[in-house]
């Protein structure tokens, strides 16, 4: 049985046969997990068995945490007691749901609670179903054409049994987005964030998004989850692990918590090369696949520190008729996989590295990340700028409640990537989805300083600044200055001198403003403005943009482009 998907759906079949209950996934919002993450950085020390390294986080385990927090002697500010209970009406299946129940449900059975548009909640049957809406328009300096989101869809969610759970999204998207957004999809053929997908009008794009997945527990420790979705690791606003930047894919997640660890197995079946034009892509044949496993071991020191180490494997074992199988070998959760692939002689990507996060002092946490691609000491020593020596690098500090005014949290955060890091000498090699990044949406080759200022005045608007500065190299014609981790770096320019931000110098400044208003349980209006200045040392590749947008967001997060 070497195919993937017959090896994770007996695994999906037998497991729930012995599990208890366990709870959904927040789906990966980074508003929501900050309203989440800043509540134990407030309190200065890490919550037992709650590990934000690895996104997303049980429902449960959000409800278990708010609940605590309501039972602490703290004088919450007024924005922080709405916060509060907006996370206990989310998750109120799970927690204290007592100021959830609707006063005049509509029609006696919609919205009898405050977070659901219908819900059924029975012994063996929980059921919450909502509908999903992204209204948007904008405006922008760089282009007379005006920019929409036009987003329907549905998400469900809910448990049998009190013993398997279950989660499903589908929504269907027509847009046309900013002008430096349309020509990145033009030239890379990949909408960002999302999968296939066709010309919509003149120059629109449209797509489904659609993500779903079971999640059962094993034993009381173990986790197990399949389906086809995405995930995030570290406690940056960026990750250079994993991050949601590319589109779902399909996985099986097994999540071992237990004692101070948490120890993730992550295995999954991704696509490596589609084809298609600027009108959108083919589906007349099937796209290349490859594969990709990693795991992470988390582990709390004390009360203030967490550490982690990770591997992750990309491969390919294409036969000489194209057909494609899973490596059982990665299968291995307690194995290391750079030993694996030495001793079969094969070719595949191992990355490896390092995370943490520590509270110094209440209201603070530095985090930071470390990734390896490949290293030679010797080479590292001479300072000759050898290509092969690969890693990349973040390190960053989060202030909440800063200078004494409740609500207003600050971010700053620094990542480096070297040339050529995760790209590899095969076409199937290179630590991607979709041709989209897995890490960081500029791939590798740049040094980037983000800024985020987050203030809450009162409990239903959110006020939030950005500011992004990044340096970065990129191509010339036929060219392989190691940025783009799609080439072959066994095409790349030299083998020595090589250096970050090398090739076609580029500088990008990206600012926001954004002001989220909630009148209801998750339905927001937005007003943002965006601000976006490129500078290349070739000046017919300069771009700039004035750009605002006014948005209606029901039960689904921000669509962010910021790069």
């Amino acid at each position: 049985m070497r195919d993937l998907k017959s090896v994770f759906l007996l695994i999906a079949v037998l497991l729930p046969l012995y599990s208890q209950a366990q709870s959904a996934l927040v789906p990966l919002n980074s508003d929501y997990y900050h309203t989440v993450d800043r509540y134990e950085i407030l309190g200065g020390e890490l919550y037992p068995g709650f590990f934000t390294s690895w996104k997303g986080y049980e429902r449960a385990d959000v409800a278990k945490f708010v609940d605590s927090l309501k039972l602490e002697d703290h004088n919450w500010s007024k924005s922080d007691a709405f916060n509060l209970e907006y996370l206990s009406n989310d998750n109120w299946e799970y927690g204290d749901s007592s100021n959830n129940i609707s006063r005049k449900p509509i029609l006696k059975h919609f919205y009898r609670s405050k977070s659901d548009l219908y819900h059924v909640k029975e012994k063996d049957f929980d059921l919450h179903v909502n509908p999903v809406l992204y209204l948007l328009g904008g405006v922008e300096s760089a282009s007379s054409q005006r920019t929409y989101i036009n987003t329907r869809g549905v998400e469900v969610r809910g448990m049998i049994d009190e013993k398997v759970g279950f989660y499903s999204f589908i929504g269907e998207n027509q847009a046309i987005f900013p002008e430096y957004v349309m020509s990145d999809i033009r030239q890379n053929i990949v909408v960002p964030h999302e999968g296939f997908w066709k010309g919509y009008k003149d120059s629109g794009v449209d797509f489904l998004t659609a993500r779903g997945y079971i999640t059962f527990n094993a034993t009381k420790h173990i986790n197990l989850q399949f389906g086809h979705d995405r995930f995030k690791v570290g406690n940056g606003y960026r990750s250079l692990i994993l991050s949601d930047y590319a589109p779902g894919y399909l996985f099986l997640k097994m999540q071992t918590k237990v004692w101070k660890l948490n120890y993730t197995n992550l295995f999954t079946e991704m696509t490596a090369n589609v084809e298609g034009n600027s009108t959108g892509l083919t589906g007349s044949r099937n796209y290349d696949k490859k594969f990709m496993s990693l795991h992470h071991l988390s582990l709390n020191i004390g009360k203030k520190l967490n550490v982690g180490v990770f591997e992750a494997v990309v491969f390919s074992n294409a036969d000489s008729t194209g057909n494609n199988s899973y490596e059982l070998k990665y299968l291995n959760p307690i194995i290391f996989y750079r030993a694996v692939e030495q001793q079969n002689g094969s070719s595949d990507n191992v990355l490896l590295g390092a995370d943490f996060k520590w509270f110094p002092v209440k209201k603070v946490s530095l985090y930071g990340q470390f990734v390896l691609d490949e290293f030679v000491l010797e080479n590292f020593k001479s300072g000759s700028g050898w290509w092969g020596n690969k890693y990349s690098l973040q390190l960053g500090a989060e202030y909440v409640n800063a200078l004494g005014i409740d609500n207003l949290d600050l971010q700053v955060e620094t990542n480096i990537a070297r040339p050529y890091i995760y790209s590899h000498d095969t076409d199937f090699g290179s630590y991607s989805h979709y041709q989209q990044s897995l890490a960081h949406p500029l791939g590798a080759n740049f040094n980037e300083v983000v800024g985020i200022l987050r203030y809450q005045p009162m409990g239903r608007l959110q006020v939030t600044a950005k500011l992004i500065r990044a340096e970065y190299g990129t191509d010339g014609e036929d060219q392989n200055w190691g940025g783009n981790i799609l080439l072959k770096n066994q095409t790349r320019e030299q083998n020595e001198n090589n250096e970050i931000g090398q090739g076609v110098g580029t500088t990008l400044m990206y600012g926001s403003l954004a002001l989220s208003y909630q009148f209801k349980h998750n339905l927001f209006v937005d007003l943002t403005h965006i601000y976006r200045d490129l500078k290349s040392d070739q000046e017919s590749l300069d771009e700039n943009t004035n750009y605002t947008s006014l948005a209606l967001r029901w039960n689904i997060p921000h669509r962010y482009h910021e790069f």
